[in-house]
């Protein structure tokens, strides 16, 4: 996490989830977009949820990335309480794999968004590389260093099989 202040928050449900989610954070120091990681557990710290995410915005956050696993309550919850873009990310789970996940995030009731991602890693750098390129439409040194991302991941492609 850098110094400056944080500009994406990233919380999850749990300390398990810290597994996927540092993959975000890993994404976003790449970037060079500060930002927090909180646990927050939709329900078993609610008032910790509430307070989070009513006051995001005013303490400078400007996107929230959310990671949630089982009933996957955190993202939906988060995005009923502010006005910031919410991305959730699917956690893997056990039992089904993080289709419970997936489905508990996506299927938001119309007028409560909640950009969904892909279950597990895939998904927490993606909402990572999403967070960035919503902050590029502002920043310009963010979107240098998105551009820079995409440039890395295509000169790693090799031509041929090896």
């Amino acid at each position: 996490m850098t110094n400056r202040e944080a500009e994406v928050g990233i919380i999850m449900g749990s300390q398990s989830d810290w597994e996927t989610m540092k993959n975000a954070a890993d994404t976003l120091e790449t970037l060079g977009i500060p930002f927090e990681s909180k646990i927050v557990s939709a329900h078993r710290t609610p008032d910790r949820l509430y307070e989070y995410a009513t006051h995001a915005a005013a303490r400078g956050l400007k996107v929230i990335i959310a990671g949630a696993g089982g009933a996957a309550h955190l993202p939906g919850m988060a995005a009923s309480m502010t006005a910031l873009p919410v991305l959730g990310v699917p956690i893997e789970s056990k039992s089904l794999k993080g289709m419970d996940s997936l489905l508990s995030i996506v299927q938001m009731p119309g007028g409560v968004p909640v950009g969904t991602l892909a279950i597990g890693k895939a998904g927490a750098i993606n909402a990572a590389l999403l967070a960035g390129q919503i902050l590029a439409l502002e920043n310009d040194a963010y979107a240098t260093a998105v551009n820079d991302w995409r440039m890395r991941q295509t000169e790693a492609v090799a031509d041929e099989p090896k």
